[in-house]
């Protein structure tokens, strides 16, 4: 398009400011705005911002009057299953596995910038014996899961493991893989793509210029997924692999069971397009969304749009009515995906943020401002529950399967030291249930460590949380047990001393 036309396509939708300084320009920077604004939706972005802005005006509306809870057919749960259940719901999975039908998504945008780094979060290494990062944790789950299939079925399928990063952590990731020789993953079954971005607005509608030759954007949040999938061809590569469901889950959490098996197997056995895995909420004012209907739609609901009557409301064993709290991990269907991705993407709500966004002026000068001047617009992965038909969740314990890392030191939860300890309380509490011992310097059994993720430990003041009895140094590694299974005959009877930290892998000499 020429310049005259774009001055009229800017025109039409009031955005011709941002060729203010077109005149001032060098020649590449010209060449490079030009490029930008030929690639701009202008309609679909100022309706973006239309719609933000007048469901803006609905921030802080109770949603009691409109809500209601799941029905009991479609909550499942871990303690609430018999052991028949459980290995039914994994065999279902590991033979879907074994056939090549199961991918893995990974939401892996954000830099560890409250963690005090610049580089993905998943890089992050939380000081754990092996001093692995949560990167390798997480392939590492994936290499046993396919060898527990292939030991299962006697077929040796691959798990693809999708992974969005954003434009500051795309290049790092990559390299950072390459760099570890994909953990032993083969590096065609890992397929990494970026998220996309949306301008920011000022208040009254107009596309902010962050430099004289560019648009101020920012990411699209991570229900910018489900365009993803759809720009970056992940979409078509799950098609032409024969995937047939997807898990997803979020990289900050290093108790994640990737690819869990008992949760997708369950989803598989109530016939589900589109799942969610929860952890109970602890007390009625922790501040988690809670998974529920809203009008008839399945929705998480963030702890500030109900009330603290509706919070507190309990059924007749005194368990919360809204009790599913949301953890970020997910199943879907690649149908209800390609549907999610070709019909409803476009009509997803946006979500507003207020910031202060670095502009230019008229006169060409960068101002970063002190007060909030401009919003950014993002969509919430969550949001496309509201188009499933058959939805169904299953609740974890949080002990087991969550532990975010989210905060430095110091902070009152979810960091490195909260996680590491986490990981250390399962892996003490695995070698217990299958057989060994650990014992103190003087030779007594030493107690169980308190995991700082397990409920009833969550609000407790962070100095109180040091004085949950000894760390015991032991990890195993997720090559040797995905989730504490196979350990039996190798430390039935075997006694470990807390004076050494243990480091249990498939090389060790038991």
């Amino acid at each position: 398009m020429q310049l005259k036309g774009i001055r009229e396509e800017l025109a039409k939708y009031g955005q011709e400011h941002l060729l203010h300084h077109w005149d001032t320009l060098s020649t590449a920077e010209q060449n490079e705005l030009m490029q930008e604004l030929e690639e701009l939706d202008l309609e679909e972005v100022t309706e973006y911002f239309k719609r933000a802005t007048c469901d803006l005006e609905q921030v802080g509306q109770k949603l009691d009057d409109r809500m209601q809870p799941l029905d009991d057919s479609q909550c499942g749960s871990i303690i609430k299953s018999t052991n028949e259940e459980l290995v039914h719901y994994q065999d279902l999975s590991l033979a879907e596995i074994a056939s090549g039908h199961v991918a893995i998504l990974l939401l892996a945008g954000g830099q560890g910038t409250r963690l005090g780094v610049s580089y993905p979060k998943g890089m992050y290494n939380v000081g754990l014996p092996s001093n692995k990062t949560l990167f390798q944790l997480q392939a590492e789950r994936i290499l046993k899961l396919e060898r527990l299939a292939a030991q299962q079925t006697g077929k040796s399928g691959k798990i693809t493991w999708y992974i969005m990063t954003s434009a500051t952590t795309v290049g790092p990731t990559e390299n950072f893989f390459k760099e570890n020789d994909y953990f032993g993953l083969k590096q065609e079954n890992i397929f990494v793509f970026q998220q996309g971005t949306l301008p920011c607005f000022t208040f009254d509608g107009k596309i902010i210029l962050g430099e004289k030759h560019k648009i101020s954007r920012a990411p699209d949040g991570n229900g910018g997924l489900y365009r993803a999938l759809r720009t970056e061809g992940v979409l078509d590569n799950m098609k032409s692999r024969g995937v047939k469901y997807i898990q997803l889950y979020c990289v900050d959490n290093i108790l994640v069971r990737v690819g869990d098996p008992v949760f997708i197997g369950y989803c598989l056995s109530k016939g589900a397009e589109c799942a969610n895995k929860v952890v109970r909420k602890q007390f009625p004012t922790e501040a988690v969304g809670i998974t529920c209907k809203v009008d008839g739609h399945y929705q998480v609901v963030e702890y500030s749009e109900i009330t603290t009557k509706s919070a507190e409301l309990s059924n007749k064993d005194g368990s919360l009515v809204y009790s599913a709290a949301n953890i970020c991990i997910h199943f879907f269907t690649l149908e209800f995906l390609e549907r999610v991705v070709t019909t409803n993407e476009r009509y997803l709500q946006h979500h507003v943020a207020k910031k202060k966004i670095p502009y230019v002026t008229d006169k060409g000068d960068i101002v970063k401002p002190t007060t909030p001047n401009g919003i950014k617009m993002e969509k919430f992965v969550f949001d496309v529950f509201r188009f499933a038909n058959n939805f169904v969740v299953w609740e974890c314990l949080r002990d087991e399967e969550f532990a975010p890392l989210k905060n430095a030191e110091g902070a009152k939860d979810c960091t490195p030291s909260y996680c590491r300890n986490a990981v250390l309380a399962l892996h003490q509490k695995w070698l217990k249930m299958a057989g060994a011992e650990i014992l103190s310097p003087s030779g007594v059994e030493a107690a169980l460590m308190t995991s700082p993720a397990s409920e009833g430990n969550n609000n407790l003041d962070v100095n109180d949380k040091g004085q949950q009895g000894e760390v015991v140094i032991t990890e195993i590694s997720p090559l040797l047990s995905y989730a504490g299974e196979g350990l039996e005959d190798k430390v039935r009877g075997k006694q470990y001393s807390t004076s050494t930290p243990l480091h249990l892998h498939p090389q060790s000499i038991f």
